[in-house]
C-alpha cells in the first residue's frame, strides 16, 4: 500500500498580528490548521504561501520575515484520522501583518480566528501541525 502514496510539497504561514496573536483557519469545517496548501505549478513557496493565507483568510497585507522549516505528514482522513495516500512535504514561513478582519475566500475554509500563542498548539488537529509548531513557538 505504501508504494502508492502521492508525494506532495506544500506551503504556509505563521502569521502574526499587531497583538501578537496567531491565524488559525478552519478546514472543511472538522479540523484546524496553519494556513497551508499545495504549491502550484511554477509558483514559490512564498507566493504558494501568501497565497494559501488569502484564500483561507482574506489576508492580503503581509510581510514576509524569515523560513521556519519544514516537517512531512500524511493527509488529514475523513474520520480524523491519517488518510496514507498522501505524503505531505510541508514548508513554513513566518509572516507579520497590520490586518485583523478575518474573511476566508476559500469556500472549504470557512472560518479563520485570531489565538494567542499559547493556546495554538490546543487547537490544531494534526499531531504533526501541533508538534512542529510546539518546537518554533519560542522562535517567534
Amino acid at each position: 500500500m505504501e508504494n502508492n502514496v502521492k508525494n506532495t510539497k506544500s506551503a504556509g504561514g505563521v502569521v502574526i498580528n499587531g497583538d501578537g496573536k496567531i491565524l488559525v483557519v478552519n478546514q472543511k469545517g472538522n479540523s484546524w490548521s496553519l494556513p497551508k496548501g499545495h504549491i502550484e505549478n511554477k509558483e514559490t513557496k512564498l507566493d504558494a504561501a501568501k497565497r494559501e493565507i488569502y484564500e483561507e483568510s482574506g489576508i492580503k497585507q503581509l510581510e514576509f520575515i524569515r523560513e521556519l522549516g519544514s516537517y512531512q505528514r500524511y493527509k488529514l482522513g475523513k474520520n480524523g484520522g491519517e488518510d496514507h495516500s498522501e505524503l505531505k512535504t510541508i514548508v513554513m514561513l513566518l509572516f507579520e501583518t497590520d490586518e485583523k478582519l478575518l474573511k476566508p475566500v476559500d469556500p472549504h475554509n470557512p472560518e479563520a480566528r485570531w489565538v494567542e500563542k499559547d493556546k495554538v498548539a490546543d487547537l490544531l488537529t494534526h499531531p504533526k501541525d501541533k508538534e512542529f509548531f510546539l518546537k518554533i513557538l519560542k522562535e517567534i
